[in-house]
C-alpha cells in the first residue's frame, strides 16, 4: 500500500519517474543493479533483512545514489545515525504529501534533508562531522559505542567490565577495535575522541 501510494504521488510530478519498486533488500539491489535510480527512497519497514544494512550496501555499491529514508519511527531516534551511515535525508511516513516531495527533491539536489523539527543542535553537528571528513562512529557496533561511551566517562577496562558484564580481555579488545576502525593511534587518541563525541551527543557523564 506504500509502495503503490508512493508510485501514484510521484506519477503525478513531472520532474519523477519511477524506475522501479522492490519489498525486501535482495529485490531493491537487484533493482537498482538493473534500472541505475538517480534516488532510492528507502522504507526502514523493509522485509527481510534490515534496512540499515542494506543502505551502508547501497552508498558502498553505487556511491552516487542518493537516498532518503522513509520512515514511522521518531527522527530523534534515528535520523542522525542513518545520515552518518550515508543516507541523504530522513522524513517521515507521518508527514504530508508535499513534505515528501520537498524532501525527495532536496535530496535530489545535492542537500541533506531533516525536518524542520529536528533540533538546531543536531543539525550542526551533523553538517560539521560531513566537513571534517572524519571516519563516523557509526561504523561501530552498538557494544563498541557502549564501551565509548564509559571510555569518556573516564572508566577503565575493569570498570567498563563490571558496568558491561564483560571480561576486562573483551574489553580491552572492543577499544582495540574502536581504535583500528576510527584511525586512533593510542588510547589516549581514544579517550580524547571519547570525550569529544560524548559532548556532542550531550552526554553530561562524559570527562571533560
Amino acid at each position: 500500500m506504500v509502495r503503490d501510494g508512493l508510485s501514484y504521488l510521484l506519477a503525478e510530478q513531472p520532474d519523477f519517474v519511477v524506475v522501479g519498486e522492490a519489498e525486501d533488500p535482495d529485490a531493491a539491489l537487484d533493482v537498482v543493479a538493473r534500472t541505475a535510480p538517480q534516488v532510492v527512497v528507502l522504507d526502514l519497514s523493509l522485509q527481510g533483512r534490515e534496512a540499515i544494512p542494506l543502505l551502508a550496501e547501497l552508498r558502498q555499491r553505487w556511491p552516487q545514489l542518493r537516498v532518503l529514508v522513509l520512515s514511522m519511527h521518531d527522527e530523534d531516534l534515528y535520523a542522525e545515525r542513518l545520515i552518518e551511515l550515508g543516507a541523504h535525508g530522513y522524513v517521515m511516513k507521518q508527514e504530508e504529501p508535499a513534505e515528501f516531495l520537498r524532501a525527495l527533491r532536496r535530496v535530489v539536489a545535492g542537500d541533506i534533508h531533516l525536518s524542520r523539527s529536528l533540533s538546531s543542535r543536531a543539525t550542526s553537528r551533523l553538517r560539521r562531522r560531513a566537513q571534517t571528513g572524519g571516519t563516523s562512529v557509526a561504523v561501530l557496533t552498538t557494544r563498541e559505542r557502549d564501551v565509548l561511551g564509559l571510555v569518556a566517562r573516564g572508566m577503565d577496562a575493569h570498570e567498563i567490565s563490571a558496568e558491561l558484564g564483560m571480561s576486562p580481555k573483551t574489553v580491552d579488545s572492543h577499544r582495540r577495535n574502536i581504535r583500528e576502525k576510527l584511525g586512533l593511534a593510542n588510547a589516549r587518541d581514544l579517550v580524547r575522541y571519547a570525550v569529544r563525541w560524548a559532548g556532542d551527543q550531550g552526554d553530561p557523564g562524559s570527562r571533560q
